[in-house]
């Protein structure tokens, strides 16, 4: 299989360059769409239902293509597919911005999701390879600072572009972007390994096409019905767990699998990947409840909401660098652990600290559960890859990714419900203070849990962790 040469030679720093703008182009594709939303109502005349999907097909499609991007990658060369990831993001984002209709629109944005996917799941991979020896952690807190910044930017570029040049500017400022990251990329992505004549790629197709279709039933489960969970929502979550049994039956009888039993059987690797969806479930619980707390028991206004929510990614991106040094001088294995205390500990402070100190308070604890979460990606991200093989860092890369995701998906849905069961109202648009906070701290008493589950988990893989921290 061809691998990845990382020369000593090359320019680290240009490297990281490319890397961190792959990050920064995949994350503020999911976040300077969200704001364009009204721009797309008024546009193509359609209704808010229609014009979600410009957002979701964007989040579907890195969602079912991040692990067979990874697996791909390591078949035919990271520079190869990285390259070819970013020429087709490019392109999709031109489609983006010349699209007549709206369901061209859709399709150009699943298009510029499945090279999204591509950019952030080989940057990963590549970004322990370009690191100097022991300086993994920095690396993977580098990545983190720019997706967190990517996230942060997104709103308020996309309304300055969409007020100065309209909706169609937010897609269309890809292109130098793109442009420059191909650029970079051309010029300092290491070679990939020659491969022999007689020796053929065999990528699983048949696992691949099943692995989409059953992530795409598990995320219609989780997102359908708004929060309300029926008899349609447990059909097509029943059909996922089906699909999931039937693609792991099938990966252990495929002679080239896409994801290799062994790896999902590989204590070090499942305990990184579940606390990874653990904690992405936890952190989803803030975008989700929060909006609705901070107007409806604290009285925000909008813009003092944007404003609060707003400390969220703004924390990540200081935090990131400054994360992935602590990984390198003290370990990925107790970095991990602290962070998921940090995080526990806020969710568990959170309720209080909002009600004793209001906005504040809540700032506060949001702020510290950011960091930990920071912390927590860079320390997990560095374990996991140092975990992996040479030949499969792109396999893990994308389930690293896929598992994030599956967390953000189930937490949309898992943590919306528990906060309208806890508040015990039909709407909360309407909801009482008192209620609202009873459905906060509902909520986030069940996001300290799934912090303990994920310490539990990386624990469990305690001694494995130990024998490869980078």
């Amino acid at each position: 299989m061809p691998i990845s040469d990382p020369s000593p030679s090359q320019p680290r720093l240009a490297l990281l360059c490319c890397l961190s703008l792959a990050m920064l182009l995949s994350s503020l594709g999911t976040s300077i769409a969200n704001v364009g939303l009204p721009a797309f109502t008024l546009a193509f005349g359609a209704p808010f239902q229609s014009v979600q999907w410009v957002v979701l097909a964007y989040l579907l499609a890195i969602t079912i293509a991040v692990v067979s991007a990874g697996r791909l990658g390591d078949l035919i060369g990271r520079r190869r597919l990285m390259l070819a990831g970013l020429a087709w993001f490019t392109a999709a984002s031109a489609l983006c911005g010349v699209a007549p209709g709206l369901w061209t629109l859709v399709a150009a944005r699943a298009a510029q999701g499945m090279g999204a996917a591509v950019l952030m799941t080989l940057a990963m991979a590549f970004a322990g390879e370009a690191a100097p020896k022991g300086r993994a952690g920095s690396a993977m807190g580098l990545l983190g600072t720019m997706s967190a910044a990517g996230t942060a930017l997104g709103p308020t570029l996309g309304g300055a572009l969409i007020a100065g040049a309209g909706w169609r500017a937010i897609f269309l400022v890809n292109l130098p972007l793109g442009l420059l990251a191909f650029w970079l990329a051309w010029r300092h992505l290491p070679r990939d390994a020659q491969r022999a004549a007689h020796q053929p790629v065999r990528f699983d197709w048949p696992g691949s096409v099943l692995l989409a279709l059953t992530l795409a039933v598990y995320a219609l489960s989780m997102t359908l019905g708004r929060g309300s969970f029926g008899v349609l929502n447990v059909i097509l979550l029943a059909a996922a767990a089906g699909g999931a049994g039937l693609f792991m039956w099938a990966q252990a009888r495929t002679a080239q699998p896409l994801v290799r039993p062994a790896m999902i059987g590989n204590a070090l690797l499942a305990g990184g990947f579940a606390a990874n969806a653990l904690v992405a479930t936890v952190m989803m619980a803030t975008l989700v409840v929060g909006p609705f707390y901070l107007s409806g028991a604290l009285g925000l206004s909008a813009v003092q909401v944007g404003l609060a929510m707003s400390c969220g990614p703004l924390v990540a991106a200081l935090a990131g660098v400054p994360a992935g040094r602590c990984v390198d001088r003290f370990g990925s294995r107790p970095m991990t652990l602290l962070s998921l205390g940090a995080v526990g500990g806020a969710c568990a402070a959170l309720p209080a600290a909002a009600q004793a100190f209001g906005v504040t308070g809540y700032v506060a604890a949001l702020a510290a559960m950011t960091a930990g979460y920071a912390l927590f990606q860079a320390a997990n991200n560095t374990a996991v890859m140092a975990a992996a093989g040479g030949s499969e860092r792109g396999a893990v890369s994308g389930m690293l990714n896929l598992s994030r995701n599956l967390g953000l998906i189930t937490g949309a849905s898992a943590m919306g419900a528990v906060f309208a069961a806890g508040a015990g109202a039909a709407s909360l648009v309407n909801a009482q203070p008192a209620a609202l906070a009873a459905g906060l701290r509902a909520t986030f008493v069940l996001a300290t849990v799934l912090c303990a589950l994920a310490m539990a988990a990386v624990a469990a893989s305690g001694k494995r962790l130990a024998a490869v921290q980078p």
